[in-house]
């Protein structure tokens, strides 16, 4: 008899920690814990959070009254490695080594491989990454940035962006590879990518480019960035973490939560309705963007994560003022939320069950 594998997913962000237990597909529990700004201020670095967050998951599981030896894998987020393709990876030294010493940049993805290895390790079972941020199907035209000293790299949310773009092609009763998609992941950073053919041929860089978003500022005036950096008021610590985590929504308003943006909406602040509708438009702007990419040939565009709420103070307003911009290149389609914990523990269970063969970290 089949005997059923209890996969723990791990999915760090940048303000909660969400945690889900899976028997094969079927979810059977799961909690997002969240963190304010003052209690993650304290840790210099992202990955000085490691303990902090695996000490939360610890506790998940002794609530639930679950071992950790009971476990047949632990699945974490994918963080910011070196350039990958998409598929499922099991998480050895050098992927751990390479996060916490060798980021590409600071960011909460980097701490799923980490902690996943560690509990991994005392458990005594494998741990896996699935369709990392790092994930590059760029084609060569898309990395030209204009400076032959740096290219455009492919760091996005890809897990969540794959799962739509999917998502998608079963609604229109199609194959992935049969489409042309623009797909938006909406969260504390914002990505919108364009799918050719069951590839993702471009995207903006969700840490440096495109729209600004409630923590991140996306891309800026190069000029006027370069002056702000030497201009010896900050340090280059303090600048990067000025363009991603204390940008976008939080540098204007002093909050990340869009959900307390929308209730000063309603009750009659203008900046902050000002503030809210730029990044609208932004991105609008970047939608637009990679229809262009495609040649206009686009069968659908995808919203979806959890900025991509149907409902909140502002009912459909924000949603509403990027369809409003953009309803003519295609139809549009929103799935608030994200499927990212179910397409992790699925993953590791056709690792485990045969159907896919883990690929290594180099």
């Amino acid at each position: 008899m089949y005997k059923k594998l209890k996969i723990l997913v791990i999915n760090p962000g940048s303000t909660s920690t969400a945690i889900a237990l899976f028997e094969d597909d079927k979810l059977l529990d799961k909690e997002i814990i969240r963190h304010g700004l003052e209690e993650l201020s304290k840790y210099k670095k992202i990955t000085d959070q490691h303990k902090f967050r695996a000490e939360i998951i610890i506790n998940f599981l002794k609530k639930k009254n679950i071992e950790i030896n009971s476990l047949d894998a632990i699945v974490g987020r994918g963080g910011v490695l070196k350039p990958v393709h998409s598929g499922t990876y099991q998480i050895n030294e050098l992927m751990v080594e390479d996060l916490k010493e060798r980021p590409r940049i600071e960011h909460a993805s980097n701490l799923g491989a980490i902690i996943a290895y560690d509990l991994a390790q005392k458990a005594g079972v494998p741990s896996f990454i699935v369709d990392s941020i790092a994930v590059d199907e760029f084609e060569p035209i898309a990395r030209i940035s204009g400076m032959p000293e740096m290219e455009r790299e492919s760091l996005c949310h890809a897990l969540n962006l794959k799962v739509a773009a999917r998502r998608m092609a079963q609604d229109l009763g199609k194959s992935y590879p049969e489409l042309n998609l623009v797909v938006v992941h909406l969260g504390g950073g914002i990505s919108v990518s364009a799918h050719s053919k069951g590839r993702m041929i471009d995207v903006n860089n969700a840490s440096a480019e495109g729209p600004f978003s409630p923590e991140r500022t996306g891309g800026l005036p190069s000029a006027e960035l370069v002056k702000l950096c030497y201009s010896g008021k900050y340090t280059l610590r303090e600048m990067l973490k000025k363009i991603m985590g204390q940008g976008g929504l939080v540098a204007y308003l002093g909050t990340n939560n869009s959900l307390e943006v929308e209730e000063r909406i309603s009750k009659g602040d203008k900046k902050a309705e000002l503030l809210y509708q730029a990044m609208a438009y932004q991105i609008a702007k970047e939608i637009a963007a990679m229809a262009a990419v495609l040649k206009g040939e686009v069968d659908a565009i995808v919203i979806t994560g959890n900025g991509a709420r149907d409902k909140g103070a502002l009912g459909k307003t924000f949603i509403g003022w990027i369809k409003e911009r953009v309803n003519f290149i295609a139809p549009i389609t929103v799935y608030p939320g994200t499927d990212e914990m179910k397409a992790l523990a699925l993953g590791a269970v056709r690792v485990l069950k045969g159907e896919e063969e883990a690929k290594e970290y180099k």
